[in-house]
């Protein structure tokens, strides 16, 4: 068996220490229809998606309490996708992902996210074009005051604007 090249070692090698345990909630295979794409065809009528999603958790605490509050509720995130599904707002499947990605972590603190967004049978010599991305979350903030601001604009960069709330009547 021929030797690895050095600089292959050095790539694939990582400190079992540098990851973490993580818990992986999924969902697989979530299939909707909806309207997506740059092209005039595809612009006008809804087409198949078939999205799939890994959402890490260190050790989740629902292991030791059985609590779906410590944990991500797959079924609120199936929900949050059919919502996507009519109301992204985006053309291209990189867009969407990115969308789901940020919707994981911050809505539902997800440490790190694998988003595969798939178009079947796109071309009738393909059987699937599409795009897989993964995002981990940002390292808390320990300095006071600097955290809020930051995350509202994470959320205005991933068009997902936090709803204002009234001033109380005086």
């Amino acid at each position: 068996m021929p030797a690895q090249p050095a600089s292959m070692a050095r790539t694939t090698a990582r400190p079992h220490a540098a990851t973490p345990p993580m818990d992986l909630v999924f969902i697989e295979g979530y299939t909707g229809q909806t309207i997506i794409g740059i092209h005039e065809s595809e612009l006008h009528r809804p087409q198949s998606l078939v999205i799939d999603i890994e959402a890490g958790l260190p050790r989740a605490g629902a292991c030791r309490t059985d609590d779906i509050a410590d944990t991500i509720d797959y079924g609120v995130v199936r929900d949050r996708l059919d919502a996507l599904m009519r109301d992204h707002g985006v053309q291209l499947l990189e867009a969407l992902a990115e969308r789901i990605a940020q919707m994981l972590l911050v809505e539902f603190g997800a440490a790190r996210v694998r988003v595969k967004v798939v178009k079947p049978r796109k071309f009738d010599n393909v059987a699937a074009v599409g795009v897989q991305i993964e995002r981990q979350a940002e390292p808390a903030n320990t300095e006071p005051d600097s955290g809020r601001g930051a995350q509202v604009l994470r959320w205005i960069g991933s068009g997902l604007v936090p709803q204002a709330t009234p001033a109380p009547k005086r």
